[in-house]
């Protein structure tokens, strides 16, 4: 039996314009494969006062978020979203904000990284093995 945060994610992919959906789907398994009994998550993108503050996002795996203030909360390692230009796949977590344009930034193809995102208009523009190895990274992280 799915659990409601499979349903969630079903609902959201399968409610995607088909030229996304195909995409998100590969991407999803892709994840899933790589790393098949972590922890699934799914937001609808609102805040606690149910104020839209991102867009919906799948989450994969887990790390500990800890803050200036000395609080701390757990949350995904791995994010994937549709946006309005294409897809953002987000790496949470790393300490080294350069390490994702340096070490795939060119391999990737058409793909624009910024510190913890790699985001791009569809897959076809993209290397999806090099993007493959960018997740397992992500998804092998301890800190």
């Amino acid at each position: 039996m799915a659990s409601k945060t499979d349903e969630q994610i079903d609902r959201y992919l399968d409610g995607q314009p088909e030229s996304k959906r195909t995409d998100l789907h590969a991407l999803h398994k892709l994840v899933r494969k790589a790393s098949p009994k972590g922890k699934l998550w799914f937001s609808d993108g609102r805040n606690s006062e149910g104020k839209v503050v991102s867009n919906p996002s799948i989450g994969y795996g887990s790390y500990t978020i800890k803050y200036a203030d000395g609080t701390s909360r757990e949350f995904y390692r791995i994010g994937l979203s549709a946006n309005t230009s294409g897809i953002s796949v987000y790496i949470m977590g790393l300490a080294d904000k350069t390490y994702l344009a340096k070490t795939y930034g060119k391999k990737l193809g058409k793909a624009s990284v910024t510190g913890y995102c790699i985001k791009f208009k569809s897959l076809k523009d993209i290397d999806a093995t090099v993007l493959g190895e960018a997740i397992k990274y992500g998804l092998a992280l301890k800190h």
